[in-house]
């Protein structure tokens, strides 16, 4: 009896410590109704950076777009479709360059579910000439040397190529894949880091084994987190709609897992990633649109049965309480890093439409996981 004693005395707290080590995961209504609050105090206070239908609000919108497929709640779809009206349907004004067409992620979705109110010739006039019209990237003209493919940077793996493979599919057509592919492949080849498993942003960041290779203070590579977010959240959303019998599928699926498992390795203790994966103690606070584009992409992957439950889902409710617990009582979502292409910091009163769209991402996988 004494020996039960001791045990029950010893493995306890053990056991306490050990379940409190992830948080258990919030109720779907819950997290639904911070997810409504976010799109309320957003769609109250617009921001975009150089015109309604930029990147900015391209990854906004798919964050709504998102948000609706997983709840159903109209006023998600209503948010597309108010904007869409005031934008008549069109993508940005630069068809070589891949964050003008994110935008039309959320105006694809919108017409799945209310069929015929999408003007389509915008983004398909946008595609045609992005896919098929030579330019200074396509042709390595630009002055700019990092700017020698047509993605010459990770981001744009999440602005065209989801696009691109719905575009895909509403046309039957897999030239758009096979399209797409070309060039998703060049940016891998160009900036996927071996050996960390991470992206660079751009080839600035790439090592050459020169001593001008830029350096974080720890001596480490720089990794920016929100650039590989855009990768990670792009991954998600293709997987879901690539068809699993085209031949390069796998391919997609090994990139999305090697990543995912690197990201659960250098995941910080409170959830929330750093600005610079590779040198986390340099910064305080994580930054929430990274940790909003892992934690979506993340949880995907548990959903889907592409990533293990037992592995990925502590690492999914330790990001989405931290990513609670950013979220100001108004809706807010703060701690997010402003328009840049490497770490920077964000603090307690930084936002941006990007960083909703990200928070919205994430809730919309969260609410489905078990």
């Amino acid at each position: 009896m004494r020996y039960a004693s001791y045990l029950l005395a010893t493995l306890l707290p053990i056991f306490l410590c050990t379940c409190g080590s992830a948080p258990k995961m919030a109720s779907p209504k819950k997290v639904e109704t911070k997810m409504v609050a976010a799109l309320e105090w957003q769609e109250a206070n617009p921001i975009f950076s150089k015109d309604p239908t930029d990147w900015t609000n391209g990854a906004y919108y798919t964050g709504v777009a998102r948000a609706y497929e997983a709840t159903k709640n109209p006023i998600f779809l209503d948010a597309i479709e108010d904007m869409a009206n005031r934008t008549n349907w069109e993508t940005w004004n630069r068809p070589y360059h891949a964050d003008d067409v994110a935008i039309s992620y959320s105006y694809l979705v919108a017409d799945e579910y209310r069929p015929g109110i999408m003007d389509k010739e915008p983004t398909a006039d946008w595609i045609e000439k992005h896919l098929y019209e030579d330019n200074a990237w396509k042709s390595n003209t630009d002055p700019k040397p990092e700017k020698s493919i047509l993605w010459w940077w990770c981001d744009a793996l999440f602005m065209a190529p989801p696009v691109l493979v719905k575009w895909s599919n509403l046309k039957n057509d897999r030239q758009y894949l096979e399209d797409m592919h070309k060039y998703f492949v060049e940016t891998y080849d160009l900036l996927y880091d071996q050996e960390e498993k991470l992206f660079a942003r751009d080839t600035r960041f790439v090592w050459t084994g020169s001593p001008e290779d830029r350096k974080g203070g720890n001596g480490k590579k720089i990794f920016w987190s929100r650039g590989n977010g855009w990768v990670m959240g792009g991954l998600a959303l293709m997987l879901e709609e690539m068809p699993r019998d085209w031949e390069h599928y796998g391919w997609y699926e090994d990139l999305f897992k090697e990543m995912s498992a690197r990201l659960v390795e250098i995941q910080p203790a409170d959830g929330m990633w750093r600005v610079s994966l590779l040198e986390p103690e340099a910064w305080d606070h994580g930054e929430t649109s990274g940790t909003g584009f892992y934690t979506f992409a993340l949880a995907w992957g548990v959903n889907n049965g592409v990533l293990d439950k037992a592995k990925y889902g502590p690492a999914v409710r330790k990001a989405w309480k931290a990513l609670e617990e950013i979220q100001q009582a108004d809706g807010k979502v703060t701690w997010v890093q402003n328009i840049g292409y490497d770490p920077k910091p964000a603090s307690a009163e930084s936002w941006q439409n990007f960083g909703t769209g990200a928070f919205l991402m994430a809730g919309s996988e969260v609410l489905k996981m078990k």
